[in-house]
């Protein structure tokens, strides 16, 4: 059956007539059924599905298709079927990714807008969605700005700032590697308060910068600056890169040989980059947002099973994790509020806790208000070669709580204005 006013028509008249010949009372549920299936809750998901950052986006996706699953089964949201709407930002193109949040706010008339990988595609689309007074939750785009400088009402973030993931392996670094650090950074938004978070720890704990490279998105060569590196001589080379690049620039730092004169680390580092790297190239000491292997903390062996069901038998992620809490979040906060209006919604998530079985990390989680940005744990540790199952490919060394990590509001330049 297809949707549209003609095929209503068609439907209509088919209930009338199956009225009269078995009673209203048979046909009356059906027909509200397909009343209420063509007014759906929609979320609109901007991500990257191709380039640098493709396998990242496609498993937020995954996450998030499995919380729709989930969120449906419950009911819905306001006793609502809910629908996803994904478009491909590219990883690259901050253009696209503008115009494919138009798509899905404007055309589709999505309720809710998730994403992007892409930091800088997460600050542009964060404008478009606050102009459009859409409800969006930032999944994985991680520049301070986007809860910062460029805050907006409607916008929260699940993934950590860049200066939580500097300031939680900063001091490790520094104590048991060395206070001399060259930087391989991806010339964008991402990678710029990356190097800036270190180098604020730099500055407070009297290190040095022995140098940086900027790498643009989608290099494959990096032996240029893999060169620079070695000839700046310094104790820790911090790998800033993410997605395909980083398994590009530390899959050849090793061929360089890098690894047996400096130590390799780096602030965000992910499951997807170590399972595209060959063995003796898992190396170095990195921060995971959520790690699938964590056995003493409720309802994550379930969520872990439920991932390998719909991804080929290969454990979630911490993409996945973006994913699946940030459509929880929109389902939760509007069931809770029994309201689709975003600025209502938006002003109920401030202080909005994550119950257990979402958040999936033995602290509290929970949405901070003055900057919407969520603080969860941190997975501070190291990268192994070979674990004793094959993807437990990092070492947990330390969890950091991320209010321990984050800059306090004051500290963030955000300033929340409300519409009026």
């Amino acid at each position: 059956m297809t949707d549209g006013p003609f095929s209503m028509k068609i439907n209509r008249r088919s209930v009338l007539k199956a009225a009269a010949a078995v009673g209203v009372a048979q046909v009356a549920a059906p027909f509200v059924i397909s009343a209420r299936a063509a007014d759906k809750v929609k979320i609109g998901l901007d991500d990257p599905f191709t380039g640098t950052y493709a396998e990242l986006g496609k498993n937020e996706k995954i996450g998030c298709e499995l919380a729709v699953e989930e969120i449906n089964k419950k009911g819905g949201i306001l006793g609502r079927e809910v629908e996803l709407l994904s478009e491909d930002s590219t990883s690259t193109n901050t253009g696209t990714a503008v115009q494919k949040a138009h798509k899905l706010i404007d055309r589709d008339k999505v309720d809710f807008l998730l994403g992007n990988v892409n930091s800088a595609m997460a600050l542009a689309t964060g404008e478009v969605s606050a102009q459009a007074k859409v409800l969006h939750i930032v999944t994985g785009g991680h520049t301070d700005a986007v809860t910062g400088t460029d805050c907006h009402w409607n916008v929260f973030r699940v993934c950590n700032t860049t200066r939580m993931e500097t300031n939680s392996v900063s001091q490790i670094l520094f104590n048991e590697f060395g206070k001399k650090w060259y930087f391989i950074t991806p010339d964008y938004a991402f990678g710029h308060t990356l190097q800036q978070g270190f180098e604020a720890s730099l500055k407070k704990f009297g290190g040095t910068e022995a140098g940086a490279s900027l790498t643009p998105l989608g290099t494959t060569d990096f032996s240029s600056y893999l060169i620079k590196a070695q000839a700046a001589n310094p104790d820790v080379i911090i790998f800033l890169t993410a997605g395909q690049d980083a398994v590009n620039s530390l899959k050849q730092a090793v061929q360089f040989g890098l690894d047996k004169k400096f130590h390799i680390a780096g602030a965000q580092q992910e499951l997807e980059v170590l399972e595209g790297l060959p063995e003796n190239a898992r190396i170095g000491t990195w921060v995971f947002e959520w790690y699938w292997n964590q056995p003493n903390v409720p309802h994550v062996k379930e969520f872990v099973a439920a991932i390998r069901k719909k991804n080929n038998g290969k454990v979630p992620t911490a993409r996945h994790w973006f994913g699946y809490v940030s459509t929880w979040t929109c389902a939760l906060i509007a069931n809770q509020e029994k309201t689709l209006d975003a600025v209502k919604l938006a002003k109920a998530l401030e202080g909005f806790t994550l119950p257990p079985e979402i958040a999936l990390m033995p602290d509290k989680v929970a949405y901070r208000a003055g900057d919407h940005q969520l603080m969860p744990d941190l997975y501070v540790g190291h990268a192994v070669s070979k674990g004793a199952v094959p993807e437990d490919l990092f070492h947990v060394d330390k969890i950091v709580k991320g209010t321990d990590a984050a800059l306090p509001v004051s500290e963030t330049g955000c300033k929340v204005t409300w519409p009026a």
